[in-house]
């Protein structure tokens, strides 16, 4: 008798390489090992393509943050750029942080899917910003959001520039999350 499951109007009952079995059906137009397999391997590609685009969009925004913006938030001098960085610092959160948890949510799917470890491994690195900016950023944050904070002083400056190391971090983790991808998606065929 066996786990192969009964044959519904239409179908034709298939071995584990797709073959059909002995039973002839005129309707052979679905094979549910085919399907299935075929459904699995689509759900693979666009996880990993989900994958590969939030990493790429949270690398892109992470490395500007870096390079653009935070420099020239300082060159406008620390009580500019400490206010300027309270509705920056709101509006790059949700995004950044939607990114990288999908980033690592669809890696993972990805590797579920039959995808190489390494997806998995790539995901993981661009989820680990989530825990090291909860851990390791945000009592920066924190300080610098203080209303408490004399947007003038030493302090500020100082602050201003430990959050722009410890973002670069971020950019650094994300990159190289990016780069592990990009060799994934263009040179690995899947396991």
């Amino acid at each position: 008798m066996g786990l192969t499951p009964k044959p519904k109007h239409g179908q034709v009952i298939c071995n584990e390489t797709g073959a059909t079995s002995g039973r002839k059906l005129r309707t052979d137009l679905f094979c549910y090992h085919t399907f299935r397999t075929t459904y699995v391997e689509a759900m693979r590609q666009i996880a990993e393509f989900v994958a590969v685009l939030s990493c790429s969009l949270f690398t892109g925004a992470s490395v500007y943050i870096n390079f653009v913006e935070h420099p020239a938030r300082m060159e406008c001098g620390v009580e500019i750029a400490t206010a300027e960085f309270v509705p920056s610092y709101r509006r790059a959160t949700v995004m950044q942080a939607s990114f990288a948890a999908l980033g690592l949510l669809s890696s993972i799917a990805a590797s579920l899917a039959g995808a190489t470890f390494w997806w998995l491994v790539a995901g993981t690195l661009l989820g680990s910003v989530i825990p090291f900016t909860l851990f390791v950023i945000l009592p920066t944050n924190k300080l610098l959001l203080s209303p408490t904070l004399d947007r003038r002083s030493v302090e500020a400056e100082h602050l201003l520039a430990r959050w722009g190391k410890l973002h670069a971090v971020r950019s650094v983790l994300s990159g190289v999350a990016l780069l592990v991808f990009l060799y994934l998606a263009i040179f690995k065929k899947p396991a």
